[in-house]
């Protein structure tokens, strides 16, 4: 049985395996942390294009990150050393910043999450890299279909299954692949915290969605097969095949009567070209 917990003004809160409820305290906090990360992404666009390194995007997330008074949550989070995740082609998520440059026709995510005064915002957005092929194009525009339906699934009273299940859907019409391995996450004070949104479930399962809920949508959609497999760093996934593979990510609060986006771009920079 699904265990919620009410969360109160400056209550600290533990990985306990409940599902939190906030209310105008959390939702304030996921606001300005929100907006933050969506900035630092649209901040970002001028500078992806051939050539660029990944570390020269970090160090720019990492500049932004801190002039907006957070810090990067990824920094020493389980050993991890960088500002944010860049995973390139068929990457499907967690890929290491390094010396590696751009090339051109390359689809790049980039994945952010600023600690901003206890409160996480965690998002991320796919880029094209100078002239991208029809292929690649189309499957980033139907990652970002499938973030919307998702999020437009995650209503009060719904469940949770019927995420994943609209994400699933719109996916297999193009007969791609939905990655079941990595999942969307509840977040607040912490990272990472319950619920596990699964991208492709069975509509009607799973807890109900109640009012101040907090957690991602980021579904990992693959050209190929759903397979995925970490690399020896420990951290990079791929997909088994080596199709092409996009994700964006958006982290939300259910409200009394739909939900908000935290992290919605604002200068409208919701999907490439920018």
């Amino acid at each position: 049985m699904t265990e919620y917990q009410l969360i109160e003004a400056d209550e600290t809160v533990y990985r306990d395996g409940t599902i939190k409820l906030h209310g105008a305290e959390g939702f304030g906090g996921m606001r300005r942390a929100g907006q933050l990360a969506a900035s630092i992404l649209d901040d970002i666009a001028t500078m992806i294009e051939p050539g660029v390194t990944t570390a020269a995007i970090d160090d720019r997330v990492r500049e932004l990150t801190l002039a907006g008074g957070a810090v990067p949550a990824t920094m020493g989070y389980r050993g991890y050393a960088h500002s944010c995740c860049i995973s390139i082609n068929h990457v499907i998520c967690h890929g290491i910043p390094s010396e590696k440059a751009l090339k051109d026709g390359d689809i790049v995510n980039v994945d952010v999450t600023p600690l901003l005064d206890g409160w996480h915002g965690d998002t991320s957005r796919m880029f094209f890299v100078g002239d991208v092929a029809l292929k690649a194009k189309r499957l980033v525009d139907v990652t970002y279909e499938c973030l919307m339906l998702g999020i437009e699934a995650a209503q009060p009273g719904a469940r949770l299954g019927d995420i994943g299940a609209a994400i699933e859907a719109h996916a297999r019409q193009f007969r791609y692949g939905v990655v079941r391995e990595f999942c969307g996450h509840g977040l607040g004070r912490l990272f990472h915290d319950a619920p596990e949104v699964i991208h492709a479930s069975q509509a009607g399962t799973g807890p109900e969605l109640k009012p101040g809920m907090f957690f991602t949508i980021e579904p990992m959609i693959n050209l190929g097969k759903p397979h995925a497999k970490v690399l020896s760093d420990g951290w990079t996934a791929v997909t088994r095949d080596k199709s092409l593979s996009a994700q964006f990510e958006h982290s939300i609060g259910i409200t009394e009567t739909g939900n908000e986006i935290f992290t919605a771009s604002p200068k409208g920079l919701h999907q490439p070209p920018y």
